[in-house]
Protein backbone atom coordinates (compact mmCIF):
# COMPACT_ATOMS: atom_id res chain seq x y z
CA UNK A 1 0.00 0.00 0.00
CA UNK A 2 3.29 2.08 0.31
CA UNK A 3 4.39 4.73 -2.31
CA UNK A 4 7.50 3.42 -1.58
CA UNK A 5 6.80 -0.28 -2.33
CA UNK A 6 5.45 0.39 -5.41
CA UNK A 7 8.67 1.98 -6.27
CA UNK A 8 10.22 -1.69 -5.72
CA UNK A 9 7.09 -3.05 -7.29
CA UNK A 10 7.86 -0.88 -10.59
CA UNK A 11 11.45 -1.85 -10.07
CA UNK A 12 10.46 -5.66 -10.58
CA UNK A 13 8.30 -5.10 -13.30
CA UNK A 14 10.67 -3.86 -15.17
CA UNK A 15 13.21 -6.73 -14.44
CA UNK A 16 11.10 -8.64 -15.86
CA UNK A 17 10.09 -6.75 -19.04
CA UNK A 18 13.63 -7.06 -19.40
CA UNK A 19 14.09 -10.47 -18.77
CA UNK A 20 11.20 -11.34 -21.24
CA UNK A 21 13.12 -9.87 -24.17
CA UNK A 22 16.27 -10.99 -23.58
CA UNK A 23 14.24 -14.99 -23.22
CA UNK A 24 12.78 -13.50 -26.76
CA UNK A 25 16.29 -12.84 -28.16
CA UNK A 26 17.50 -16.56 -26.83
CA UNK A 27 14.81 -17.99 -28.77
CA UNK A 28 15.00 -16.36 -31.60
CA UNK A 29 11.27 -15.26 -30.88
CA UNK A 30 9.53 -13.23 -28.37
CA UNK A 31 6.69 -15.64 -26.74
CA UNK A 32 3.64 -13.41 -26.32
CA UNK A 33 -0.29 -14.56 -24.85
CA UNK A 34 -2.05 -11.68 -25.99
CA UNK A 35 -5.58 -11.25 -24.36
CA UNK A 36 -8.46 -9.06 -25.34
CA UNK A 37 -8.66 -8.56 -21.72
CA UNK A 38 -6.06 -6.48 -21.59
CA UNK A 39 -8.14 -4.08 -23.97
CA UNK A 40 -10.42 -2.34 -21.13
CA UNK A 41 -7.24 -1.98 -19.07
CA UNK A 42 -5.84 -0.22 -21.60
CA UNK A 43 -8.82 1.64 -22.49
CA UNK A 44 -9.22 2.80 -18.75
CA UNK A 45 -5.29 3.86 -18.97
CA UNK A 46 -6.42 6.21 -22.01
CA UNK A 47 -8.98 7.96 -19.74
CA UNK A 48 -6.56 9.06 -17.65
CA UNK A 49 -4.31 10.27 -20.22
CA UNK A 50 -6.92 12.10 -21.19
CA UNK A 51 -8.53 13.81 -17.88
CA UNK A 52 -4.34 14.52 -17.56
CA UNK A 53 -4.55 16.19 -21.05
CA UNK A 54 -7.44 17.91 -20.45
CA UNK A 55 -6.59 18.84 -17.06
CA UNK A 56 -10.34 17.65 -15.66
CA UNK A 57 -8.40 15.77 -12.91
CA UNK A 58 -9.11 17.32 -9.66
CA UNK A 59 -5.99 15.62 -8.13
CA UNK A 60 -3.46 15.16 -11.13
CA UNK A 61 -0.68 13.23 -8.72
CA UNK A 62 -3.17 10.56 -7.77
CA UNK A 63 -4.47 9.78 -11.03
CA UNK A 64 -0.92 9.97 -12.51
CA UNK A 65 0.08 7.48 -9.72
CA UNK A 66 -2.82 5.18 -10.66
CA UNK A 67 -2.06 4.88 -14.27
CA UNK A 68 1.76 3.56 -12.60
CA UNK A 69 -0.43 1.13 -11.45
CA UNK A 70 -2.56 0.00 -14.80
CA UNK A 71 0.45 -0.23 -16.57
CA UNK A 72 2.17 -2.60 -13.80
CA UNK A 73 -0.83 -4.49 -13.96
CA UNK A 74 -1.00 -4.72 -17.72
CA UNK A 75 2.42 -5.61 -17.77
CA UNK A 76 1.82 -8.19 -14.97
CA UNK A 77 -1.02 -9.68 -17.07
CA UNK A 78 0.47 -9.99 -20.28
CA UNK A 79 3.44 -11.76 -18.54
CA UNK A 80 0.91 -13.98 -16.85
CA UNK A 81 -0.93 -14.80 -19.86
CA UNK A 82 2.16 -15.98 -21.89
CA UNK A 83 3.84 -18.02 -19.67
CA UNK A 84 1.07 -19.54 -17.74
CA UNK A 85 0.46 -21.92 -20.50
CA UNK A 86 0.85 -26.13 -19.92
CA UNK A 87 -1.40 -27.72 -17.51
CA UNK A 88 1.79 -28.57 -15.35
CA UNK A 89 2.27 -24.78 -14.47
CA UNK A 90 -1.38 -24.37 -13.78
CA UNK A 91 -1.66 -27.07 -11.43
CA UNK A 92 1.88 -25.72 -9.64
CA UNK A 93 0.27 -22.28 -9.52
CA UNK A 94 -3.69 -23.36 -8.12
CA UNK A 95 -1.74 -25.98 -5.59
CA UNK A 96 0.45 -23.50 -4.47
CA UNK A 97 -1.97 -20.18 -3.84
CA UNK A 98 -4.29 -22.25 -1.93
CA UNK A 99 -1.45 -23.19 0.40
CA UNK A 100 -0.05 -20.26 0.36
CA UNK A 101 -3.23 -18.23 1.32
CA UNK A 102 -3.78 -21.01 4.37
CA UNK A 103 -0.74 -20.23 5.94
CA UNK A 104 -1.44 -16.64 5.66
CA UNK A 105 -4.83 -17.57 7.24
CA UNK A 106 -3.18 -19.29 9.90
CA UNK A 107 -0.55 -16.19 10.57
CA UNK A 108 -3.98 -13.94 10.70
CA UNK A 109 -5.89 -16.41 13.10
CA UNK A 110 -2.70 -16.48 15.74
CA UNK A 111 -2.75 -12.51 15.41
CA UNK A 112 -6.30 -12.66 16.46
CA UNK A 113 -6.16 -14.87 19.42
CA UNK A 114 -3.35 -12.70 20.55
CA UNK A 115 -4.73 -9.71 19.66
CA UNK A 116 -2.21 -8.11 18.33
CA UNK A 117 -3.03 -4.55 16.87
CA UNK A 118 -0.11 -4.12 14.65
CA UNK A 119 1.21 -6.14 11.58
CA UNK A 120 4.22 -8.13 12.13
CA UNK A 121 4.13 -6.72 15.65
CA UNK A 122 5.87 -3.59 13.76
CA UNK A 123 3.40 -1.24 12.76
CA UNK A 124 0.58 0.11 14.23
CA UNK A 125 -1.68 1.59 11.08
CA UNK A 126 -3.28 4.60 11.65
CA UNK A 127 -7.40 4.41 11.18
CA UNK A 128 -7.25 0.93 10.26
CA UNK A 129 -8.50 -2.33 11.55
CA UNK A 130 -5.55 -4.89 10.46
CA UNK A 131 -5.66 -8.38 9.97
CA UNK A 132 -2.76 -10.79 9.06
CA UNK A 133 -0.20 -8.98 7.10
CA UNK A 134 -3.04 -6.61 5.72
CA UNK A 135 -3.97 -2.76 6.89
CA UNK A 136 -7.60 -3.42 5.96
CA UNK A 137 -9.15 -6.48 7.06
CA UNK A 138 -11.57 -6.69 4.72
CA UNK A 139 -9.30 -6.77 1.98
CA UNK A 140 -7.67 -9.66 3.73
CA UNK A 141 -11.61 -11.53 3.98
CA UNK A 142 -10.88 -10.64 -0.51
CA UNK A 143 -7.70 -12.59 -0.49
CA UNK A 144 -8.89 -15.22 1.75
CA UNK A 145 -12.10 -15.18 -0.21
CA UNK A 146 -10.70 -15.76 -3.65
CA UNK A 147 -8.17 -18.51 -2.87
CA UNK A 148 -11.28 -19.85 -0.49
CA UNK A 149 -13.33 -20.58 -4.17
CA UNK A 150 -10.25 -22.35 -5.77
CA UNK A 151 -10.35 -24.73 -2.50
CA UNK A 152 -13.52 -25.01 -2.83
CA UNK A 153 -13.70 -26.55 -6.65
CA UNK A 154 -10.46 -28.42 -5.85
CA UNK A 155 -12.48 -30.14 -2.77
CA UNK A 156 -16.06 -30.78 -4.71
CA UNK A 157 -13.94 -31.72 -7.96
CA UNK A 158 -12.86 -35.37 -8.69
CA UNK A 159 -8.64 -34.51 -9.95
CA UNK A 160 -7.45 -35.09 -6.91
CA UNK A 161 -6.47 -38.48 -4.82
CA UNK A 162 -8.00 -38.83 -1.03
CA UNK A 163 -5.03 -37.63 1.02
CA UNK A 164 -4.80 -34.60 -1.60
CA UNK A 165 -7.99 -33.89 -0.48
CA UNK A 166 -7.66 -33.93 2.93
CA UNK A 167 -4.56 -31.12 2.37
CA UNK A 168 -7.28 -28.72 1.12
CA UNK A 169 -10.05 -29.44 2.94
CA UNK A 170 -7.76 -28.47 6.17
CA UNK A 171 -6.73 -25.65 3.86
CA UNK A 172 -10.16 -24.59 3.38
CA UNK A 173 -11.12 -25.00 7.15
CA UNK A 174 -7.93 -21.98 7.85
CA UNK A 175 -9.25 -19.68 4.98
CA UNK A 176 -13.06 -20.06 6.38
CA UNK A 177 -12.03 -19.36 10.11
CA UNK A 178 -10.15 -16.05 9.02
CA UNK A 179 -13.01 -14.97 6.96
CA UNK A 180 -15.10 -15.81 9.91
CA UNK A 181 -12.32 -13.35 12.35
CA UNK A 182 -12.19 -10.58 9.94
CA UNK A 183 -15.66 -9.46 10.89
CA UNK A 184 -16.52 -8.97 7.09
CA UNK A 185 -19.83 -9.02 6.12
CA UNK A 186 -19.21 -8.54 2.46
CA UNK A 187 -16.44 -11.16 2.66
CA UNK A 188 -18.70 -13.75 4.26
CA UNK A 189 -21.57 -12.93 1.61
CA UNK A 190 -18.97 -13.16 -1.20
CA UNK A 191 -17.52 -16.24 0.12
CA UNK A 192 -20.98 -17.80 0.34
CA UNK A 193 -22.04 -16.72 -3.44
CA UNK A 194 -18.79 -18.44 -4.48
CA UNK A 195 -19.18 -21.93 -2.98
CA UNK A 196 -22.31 -21.84 -4.00
CA UNK A 197 -21.52 -21.47 -7.52
CA UNK A 198 -18.81 -24.14 -8.09
CA UNK A 199 -21.71 -26.41 -6.18
CA UNK A 200 -24.37 -25.07 -8.84
CA UNK A 201 -21.93 -25.50 -11.63
CA UNK A 202 -20.10 -29.20 -11.40
CA UNK A 203 -23.32 -30.40 -10.01
CA UNK A 204 -24.79 -29.03 -13.59
CA UNK A 205 -21.94 -30.17 -15.74
CA UNK A 206 -21.80 -33.45 -13.91
CA UNK A 207 -25.85 -34.01 -15.48
CA UNK A 208 -24.61 -32.87 -18.34
CA UNK A 209 -22.26 -35.59 -18.59
CA UNK A 210 -24.82 -38.16 -17.83
CA UNK A 211 -27.94 -36.34 -19.53
CA UNK A 212 -29.07 -39.57 -20.70
CA UNK A 213 -29.34 -41.47 -17.13
CA UNK A 214 -30.35 -38.38 -14.77
CA UNK A 215 -33.41 -37.16 -16.58
CA UNK A 216 -35.15 -37.09 -13.11
CA UNK A 217 -32.28 -35.27 -10.98
CA UNK A 218 -32.02 -32.45 -14.53
CA UNK A 219 -35.58 -31.36 -13.89
CA UNK A 220 -34.20 -30.83 -9.66
CA UNK A 221 -31.77 -28.07 -11.09
CA UNK A 222 -34.12 -25.22 -10.88
CA UNK A 223 -34.57 -26.13 -7.75
CA UNK A 224 -31.61 -26.81 -6.37
CA UNK A 225 -30.37 -22.75 -7.90
CA UNK A 226 -33.41 -21.45 -6.33
CA UNK A 227 -32.57 -23.23 -3.30
CA UNK A 228 -28.82 -21.73 -3.41
CA UNK A 229 -30.06 -18.16 -3.89
CA UNK A 230 -32.69 -18.30 -1.09
CA UNK A 231 -29.95 -19.81 1.12
CA UNK A 232 -27.45 -16.76 -0.15
CA UNK A 233 -30.15 -13.97 0.23
CA UNK A 234 -30.91 -15.66 4.19
CA UNK A 235 -26.70 -15.48 4.51
CA UNK A 236 -26.85 -12.05 3.14
CA UNK A 237 -30.08 -10.68 5.39
CA UNK A 238 -28.31 -12.58 8.54
CA UNK A 239 -24.84 -10.55 8.24
CA UNK A 240 -26.81 -7.22 7.47
CA UNK A 241 -29.01 -7.21 10.25
CA UNK A 242 -27.49 -4.24 12.63
CA UNK A 243 -26.61 -3.41 16.18
CA UNK A 244 -25.69 -5.93 19.18
CA UNK A 245 -28.57 -7.88 18.35
CA UNK A 246 -26.85 -9.57 14.93
CA UNK A 247 -26.96 -13.35 15.12
CA UNK A 248 -23.35 -13.46 14.41
CA UNK A 249 -22.00 -11.29 16.93
CA UNK A 250 -20.61 -14.51 18.58
CA UNK A 251 -17.82 -14.06 15.73
CA UNK A 252 -17.32 -10.71 15.74
CA UNK A 253 -19.77 -9.48 13.26
CA UNK A 254 -21.85 -8.13 15.48
CA UNK A 255 -22.33 -4.12 17.14
CA UNK A 256 -22.53 -2.43 13.49
CA UNK A 257 -24.18 -0.01 14.95
CA UNK A 258 -27.54 2.35 13.87
CA UNK A 259 -26.05 2.24 10.53
CA UNK A 260 -26.04 -0.89 9.24
CA UNK A 261 -23.87 0.07 6.25
CA UNK A 262 -21.32 1.50 8.64
CA UNK A 263 -20.92 5.25 6.60
CA UNK A 264 -21.51 3.75 3.22
CA UNK A 265 -24.75 5.10 2.18
CA UNK A 266 -23.18 8.82 3.11
CA UNK A 267 -20.03 7.95 0.99
CA UNK A 268 -22.39 6.51 -2.40
CA UNK A 269 -24.17 9.38 -2.33
CA UNK A 270 -21.33 11.42 -2.11
CA UNK A 271 -20.38 9.52 -5.33
CA UNK A 272 -23.15 9.58 -7.64
CA UNK A 273 -23.11 13.88 -6.74
CA UNK A 274 -19.61 13.73 -8.12
CA UNK A 275 -20.69 11.72 -11.32
CA UNK A 276 -23.08 14.07 -12.09
CA UNK A 277 -20.85 17.06 -11.69
CA UNK A 278 -18.51 14.85 -14.22
CA UNK A 279 -20.91 12.55 -16.56
CA UNK A 280 -18.30 11.85 -19.13
CA UNK A 281 -14.92 11.30 -17.82
CA UNK A 282 -15.50 11.72 -14.12
CA UNK A 283 -13.38 13.95 -11.77
CA UNK A 284 -9.86 11.94 -12.38
CA UNK A 285 -8.75 8.38 -11.55
CA UNK A 286 -8.18 7.93 -7.60
CA UNK A 287 -9.37 11.36 -6.91
CA UNK A 288 -12.66 10.77 -5.04
CA UNK A 289 -10.80 11.49 -1.52
CA UNK A 290 -10.60 15.18 -3.07
CA UNK A 291 -13.63 15.46 -4.62
CA UNK A 292 -15.36 14.01 -1.57
CA UNK A 293 -14.49 17.34 0.72
CA UNK A 294 -16.22 19.58 -1.61
CA UNK A 295 -19.71 17.61 -0.60
CA UNK A 296 -19.47 16.30 2.84
CA UNK A 297 -21.46 17.36 5.66
CA UNK A 298 -19.58 15.56 8.17
CA UNK A 299 -17.83 17.04 10.78
CA UNK A 300 -14.24 15.92 8.49
CA UNK A 301 -12.05 13.84 11.67
CA UNK A 302 -12.44 11.03 9.40
CA UNK A 303 -10.10 11.10 5.98
CA UNK A 304 -12.43 9.21 3.62
CA UNK A 305 -10.51 8.37 0.49
CA UNK A 306 -13.00 5.69 -1.26
CA UNK A 307 -16.61 5.44 -2.09
CA UNK A 308 -16.50 1.66 -0.79
CA UNK A 309 -18.08 0.78 -3.67
CA UNK A 310 -15.42 0.05 -6.63
CA UNK A 311 -18.14 0.49 -9.05
CA UNK A 312 -19.73 3.93 -7.59
CA UNK A 313 -16.11 4.61 -7.38
CA UNK A 314 -15.44 4.40 -11.00
CA UNK A 315 -18.44 6.17 -11.77
CA UNK A 316 -17.46 9.67 -9.54
CA UNK A 317 -13.71 8.72 -11.02
CA UNK A 318 -13.95 8.28 -14.28
CA UNK A 319 -17.84 8.75 -15.14
CA UNK A 320 -19.48 6.92 -17.63
CA UNK A 321 -16.51 6.05 -20.15
CA UNK A 322 -14.69 4.62 -17.36
CA UNK A 323 -17.31 2.21 -16.04
CA UNK A 324 -18.01 1.24 -19.78
CA UNK A 325 -13.89 -0.35 -19.47
CA UNK A 326 -15.18 -2.00 -16.02
CA UNK A 327 -18.32 -3.82 -17.88
CA UNK A 328 -16.46 -4.81 -21.00
CA UNK A 329 -13.84 -6.40 -18.47
CA UNK A 330 -16.14 -8.20 -16.82
CA UNK A 331 -18.56 -9.18 -19.82
CA UNK A 332 -15.29 -10.29 -21.41
CA UNK A 333 -14.14 -12.61 -18.39
CA UNK A 334 -17.25 -14.33 -18.09
CA UNK A 335 -17.42 -15.35 -21.73
CA UNK A 336 -13.79 -16.29 -22.16
CA UNK A 337 -14.56 -18.32 -18.69
CA UNK A 338 -17.02 -20.28 -20.24
CA UNK A 339 -15.60 -20.90 -23.14
CA UNK A 340 -12.58 -22.25 -21.04
CA UNK A 341 -14.45 -24.61 -18.84
CA UNK A 342 -16.57 -26.39 -22.19
CA UNK A 343 -13.26 -26.57 -23.55
CA UNK A 344 -11.17 -28.08 -20.49
CA UNK A 345 -9.43 -31.46 -21.27
CA UNK A 346 -8.99 -32.38 -18.33
CA UNK A 347 -10.57 -32.68 -14.58
CA UNK A 348 -8.22 -30.51 -13.06
CA UNK A 349 -8.29 -27.69 -15.77
CA UNK A 350 -11.64 -27.83 -15.94
CA UNK A 351 -12.08 -27.48 -11.53
CA UNK A 352 -9.17 -25.02 -11.96
CA UNK A 353 -11.52 -22.36 -13.91
CA UNK A 354 -14.59 -23.02 -12.32
CA UNK A 355 -12.79 -21.98 -9.32
CA UNK A 356 -10.59 -19.47 -10.54
CA UNK A 357 -13.91 -17.48 -12.20
CA UNK A 358 -15.84 -17.91 -8.70
CA UNK A 359 -13.42 -15.89 -7.02
CA UNK A 360 -13.24 -13.76 -9.98
CA UNK A 361 -17.13 -13.56 -9.56
CA UNK A 362 -16.34 -13.16 -5.16
CA UNK A 363 -14.42 -9.96 -5.64
CA UNK A 364 -17.14 -8.73 -7.99
CA UNK A 365 -19.30 -9.38 -5.24
CA UNK A 366 -17.39 -7.53 -2.68
CA UNK A 367 -16.68 -4.62 -4.74
CA UNK A 368 -20.41 -3.91 -4.18
CA UNK A 369 -19.39 -3.01 -0.52
CA UNK A 370 -16.00 -1.88 -0.72
CA UNK A 371 -12.81 -1.31 -2.58
CA UNK A 372 -10.60 -4.68 -2.18
CA UNK A 373 -8.93 -4.12 -5.87
CA UNK A 374 -7.47 -1.19 -4.78
CA UNK A 375 -5.34 -3.08 -2.21
CA UNK A 376 -2.37 -3.86 -4.62
CA UNK A 377 -1.34 -7.46 -3.71
CA UNK A 378 -5.59 -8.18 -4.24
CA UNK A 379 -5.32 -6.84 -7.76
CA UNK A 380 -2.19 -8.73 -8.72
CA UNK A 381 -3.99 -11.97 -7.21
CA UNK A 382 -6.66 -11.06 -8.83
CA UNK A 383 -5.03 -10.68 -12.75
CA UNK A 384 -3.75 -14.38 -11.42
CA UNK A 385 -6.88 -16.09 -11.26
CA UNK A 386 -8.25 -14.37 -14.37
CA UNK A 387 -5.31 -15.81 -16.30
CA UNK A 388 -6.29 -18.85 -14.95
CA UNK A 389 -10.55 -18.70 -15.37
CA UNK A 390 -9.82 -18.03 -19.12
CA UNK A 391 -7.15 -20.21 -19.99
CA UNK A 392 -7.94 -22.75 -22.72
CA UNK A 393 -4.64 -24.98 -22.32
CA UNK A 394 -4.08 -28.38 -24.37
CA UNK A 395 -2.91 -30.99 -22.08
CA UNK A 396 -0.54 -31.77 -25.11
CA UNK A 397 1.29 -29.18 -24.64
CA UNK A 398 4.18 -31.15 -21.99
CA UNK A 399 6.43 -27.80 -21.84
CA UNK A 400 7.95 -26.92 -17.99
Amino acid sequence: MDTGTWALLTVLIGAMVILWLLDGWLSRGLLLGASSLLIPILALCGVGVLQLGLGTSADPYSTRLFLIKLICYSIFFAAASTFINTPRRVRKIVIGIVIFAAAMALFGILQKISNADTIYGMREPYQAVPFGPFINSHHFAAFMEMAGALAVSLLVGKSLAREKKFLIAVCLLFLTVAITLTGSRGGLISFVAAGAFVGVVIYALRLRSRSGQNKEKARRLPWLIAGVVGLFLFVVFIVSIGGDESLMRGVGIGGVGEDVTNGRLHFWSIALKIFSEHPILGAGLESFGVSFTRHDTWTGIFRVEYAHNDYLQTLADSGIAGIACVVAFLVLLFRKSYRAIRAAQDDFSLEASIGAIAACLAVAIHSFFDFPLRTPSNAFFFLLLVVIATARIPVTNKAA
